[in-house]
Formats: C-alpha cells, structure tokens, sequence
C-alpha cells in the first residue's frame, strides 16, 4: 500500500503598490494581505494531508518580477526541503511575469517535486490535466502580466500629469525640505536642513572646496542627509552610501550645490526605469526632465544659485593649509592662453607680495607671465565695475523719466545695431532663397541644389529669428520695466556704498576676468548682454534733447 504524502505548506502572500487604485486611494478589500492570509489559512486547515509550515509576505512588491525577499526565502525553504507544496490565493498574487510565473509552476516547482495550488483559479498542479496545464495556467498568466504593462502604463501617465502641473511625487523629500502634512504633493522647508543648505552655498561662494566644506560639515558633527532622515525614523536607504555611518563627502556636497530645487524650481524626472519588467535605472538628458517654476518656498537666491554653477565649472580649490581659494578663484584667466591665472607670494624681510601669473608659463609650457600684482588687479577689476554700475544708475534715472513720457519701443529699436544687424540678416536670406527660382529656372542650379540650398538658407533664416526675437525681447523687457529687470537694483546700490572690493561684489556682478600684458585687464560681466541693451537705451536717452536736459 503506497504511503500517503502529508504536504508541508507554504502560504505566499504579495500586494504592491501597482494593486491600488491610480488616485491613491486605499488597496482593494479583496486582495489585502489579511484577507488573502484567512483565505490561504482556511483552504490549509481543511486539507487533511497538509499542515502549515510558514507564512511568506511581499507587502510593496510588484509581481513583474520574482526579486522579493519573502519570495526567495520560501524558495530556499523549498531547496532544502522544507516546503513542499506552495498556496497562494490566485495567480496574480504569485506573479504577473508571463515567462517567469510559467517556469516556476510548470518547470522549477515540478523539479522539486513541489505542490502548487492556486485557490480562487481552481487550480491544483496535483489533480490539473494536461490541458489546464498547458493551455489555461499559460492564458491566465498572460493576461496577469498584460494587467501589469497597463497598470504600469497607467502610474507612468499620472504621474507625468502630476510632475507637468509641479506636484512632488518622489517618495522621499530632498534634503533641506520635508513633505507638507496637508498635501503630501507639496514641499515645506525644513527649517534645520535649510540652514545647512545655505550654509553649504555660502561656503562655495565664499571660495571653500566641496571637500573642505564636507570636511567642516563633518567636524561640527553635522549629520549627512542620509543619517538625518534615519534620525527622524525614515526608512531611506541609497546606492551612494559608503558606510555603517554616512559621512558628509564632496560628492555629497556638489548633489546639493547643482541642485535646482532650492531656488524654488520643482525638478523631477530626472532618471527612469527601463520598463515594467526590470528595475534599471536610466539616466535622463535635462532636456527631458519636467520643471516647474514657483512650487515651494526658495531656500537659495537664483543669482546665488548660477554663480555657484560659474564656480563649479573652474578650480576653486584652497591653498596649502588654508580652507578658502582667493578671491579672484575661478574668475581669472590668462587673455591670450585662456587659462587660469595662479596666486604667487614672493616673501622679502618680513613683506610679501601677492601677484599672479599665467598657469601656462607657470609649468614652463609656451605663454608669457602676464603678471599683475592683486593691489592693481583689485584697483583696476573695482573701478571698472565701479564705473559700469554708476552707468547702469544712470540709465535707471533716465529710463525712469522715460515711463512718464509717450515713447515709441520701435523708435528705441532703431539704436540697437546688433537688432538691426540681424533684421539685415534675416533679409539677405529670403533675398538668396527667392534668388533660387530664378537660378533653376536659367538651369544654374539643379533641383537637387535647389533643394539643398533651400534648406541651408531656411536653417538660417530661423536661426536669425530666434536671435532676433531673444534681442527684442531682452530690450523690451528693460524698455518697460526698467534696469531692475536685468540687474537687481539693491545689489547696484550696495556696490555704491562699498570702498574697496570684496568676493560677494565680485560674483555679483563678474563672469571673468582676462589679463593681458603690460597689466592691461577685460572684465565680462554676468549680465552682459543686459548691460549691452541697457547702452543701447542710454543712447537713445541721450538722443533725446527733452530727456537730457529733464535728467540733467
């Protein structure tokens, strides 16, 4: 007489996030953890030849594939021979993987001589024909993965809604901010992480590397974003962490100084999941992330913010033993070779003297020294912004009496020679496309080189009108809304009031600085094609005698 088996079972419980509905709102009844467990508990205890050997739950994961912690220890359980049968309350919960959940019932659990039962789709690996096996299980497994590429298809395109309209959807707040209690899609600050953010962005600006301001951050005992969100019982983990403890690093340092987040700028989708199926992470180009202006309280100024990046772009590291680069760090460079200009110190009874000379010549590769001393640079970098800032107040006054009088922005257009150089373009170019008819027509040209100059000339002719509408708008913005439009107006006062330079004065106001020989110096401005606007207005000011003598 054969001995009857007595089955081991193994009750495989899953529901994921997909299994909600789209709007967020609460998990089906039916499919919950708990009622599936009372289900899967029931149908064991009335099974007289099986007995409950363990309990596995995936809570949160997908069933598009079969990574899950509880899932690969029942399947451990079952190599060492522990289980032997495995109950779940239908397919859907087991997996939604066509291929996988196939190789497993029909292949895998076979091998290892395991039961497989499916309750609520009647199905029982023990008593099932051929045709169930081979013909329904393969459908039903199907449609499950078909529900799980829809339901997929269906979070992507809420959640593309919700990032277009500036919600935040991540799962975790960036640091420096935490979710608002009343509406989980918006950012509050966090008042103690914010102070550290504009600490960091102060720091930078102030001429301090990303690993001293790390190093700094770490000697005050400063948590690192990933410490402080377990301090307040987030269960937060990422791939960057390199420790039992994470430590501030300059990797770390850098995430938040290039993250635009923080002038008020919601920036999300930055990085994408393969598909449904697999969990690789794609990096996205920052032309297809979705950014949304004015979503949350700023914690950094925008200037701030762009000039740190100007930063970020050039060596600003500290000399031996000091925490801070000079001043001019990351803003000067050789005229002629273009590359940075380096500090020197010559030492002599008791004086020094700072100067600075050419990187290139410096390793003694080709160059001249181009050597400057920092009292004259200073002098010299100061009266030019000097001069530049009492001229952009000047043109605020006149352009100040010019929105009380009745004038014409087409009039003003008139002064501007790179506007009117561009119209001249745009004309030349429909002049050499109309030339083309009468080209092929004489047998001058092919069709073939008409087609092809036709989309030259095309090209071009767009091109020149984006230049031109980005020209007339930057000129009709400060035409009716002034100086402060293009430049903050505060920070031009506060230069007035200052009596020597300092680094704030120049980040505010300089993009680069180019020495040349015999000590002659180039400033760039940041906002140099505002300022070249704001010329092209105190000219046509000027031109007015009415205006002149009002100003005057």
């Amino acid at each position: 007489m054969q001995k009857k088996i007595m089955y081991h079972a193994a009750i495989y419980l899953r529901l994921s996030r997909d299994d909600e509905d789209i709007d967020g709102s609460a998990k089906r009844e039916s499919d919950s953890i708990s009622s599936q467990r009372e289900l899967a508990r029931s149908f064991v205890r009335e099974q007289p030849d099986m007995e409950l050997f363990d309990i596995y739950i995936d809570d949160g994961y997908s069933g598009a594939n079969f990574d899950r912690p509880d899932f690969k220890r029942m399947m451990a359980d079952i190599e060492n021979g522990n289980v032997n049968c495995v109950v779940v309350k239908d397919l859907s919960r087991f997996g939604r993987d066509y291929i996988e959940a196939g190789r497993f019932i029909q292949k895998t659990f076979p091998a290892f001589s395991v039961r497989f039962i499916a309750i609520t789709d009647h199905y029982d690996s023990l008593t099932a024909d051929q045709s169930t096996t081979s013909l329904v299980i393969p459908v039903k497994n199907f449609v499950n993965d078909s529900y799980c590429q829809d339901i997929s298809e269906k979070v992507k395109s809420h959640q593309r809604v919700k990032r277009e309209k500036g919600k935040f959807i991540g799962a975790f707040a960036v640091y420096g901010y935490q979710k608002d209690h009343e509406d989980k899609n918006k950012l509050v600050i966090d008042e103690y992480a914010a102070k550290i953010v504009k600490n960091i962005f102060t720091w930078k600006l102030d001429g301090m590397s990303n690993l001293a301001i790390a190093n700094r951050l770490n000697e005050n005992g400063i948590f690192s974003p990933l410490e402080y969100k377990k301090s307040y019982g987030e269960h937060y983990s990422t791939g960057f962490q390199a420790g039992i403890v994470s430590k501030w690093s300059a990797v770390a340092v850098k995430r938040i100084l290039t993250n635009e987040i923080y002038t008020g700028m919601m920036v999300q989708g930055k990085r994408e999941k393969v598909n449904y199926k697999v969990d690789k992470i794609l990096e996205k180009p920052e032309s297809e992330w979705f950014k949304v202006e004015g979503t949350h309280e700023a914690i950094i100024s925008k200037e701030d913010y762009q000039n740190v990046q100007r930063l970020l772009k050039v060596d600003t590291r500290a000399g031996k033993g000091k925490e801070k680069a000079h001043m001019f760090s990351g803003l000067l460079f050789c005229g002629d070779c273009k590359e940075p200009m380096v500090r020197r110190i010559n030492r002599y009874k008791g004086t020094e003297k700072i100067y600075y000379i050419c990187s290139t010549r410096n390793r003694s590769e080709g160059c001249s020294r181009h050597s400057i001393p920092e009292t004259d640079l200073k002098r010299v970098v100061f009266q030019i912004i000097r001069s530049q800032v009492t001229l952009l107040m000047d043109v605020n006054r006149q352009m100040q009496y010019l929105q009380t009088k009745e004038m014409n922005f087409e009039d003003v257009v008139g002064f501007d020679k790179e506007i009117t150089r561009l119209r001249n373009e745009q004309e030349k170019y429909l002049e050499l496309r109309a030339g083309l008819y009468e080209d092929l027509k004489t047998g001058i040209i092919t069709q073939t080189d008409f087609k092809n100059f036709s989309k030259i000339y095309e090209k071009q002719y767009i091109e020149t009108e984006k230049a031109l509408t980005r020209q007339e708008d930057m000129l009709k913005k400060l035409f009716y809304n002034g100086v402060q439009s293009g430049v903050k107006l505060e920070r031009l006062k506060e230069t007035m009031q200052i009596a020597t330079l300092d680094r704030d004065t120049l980040l505010a106001f300089v993009d680069r600085i180019e020495v040349y020989e015999e000590k002659k110096v180039s400033v760039q401005f940041c906002y140099q094609e505002e300022m070249e606007k704001m010329l092209v207005l105190s000219e046509f000011l000027s031109s007015q005698s009415e205006v002149v003598k009002e100003v005057i």
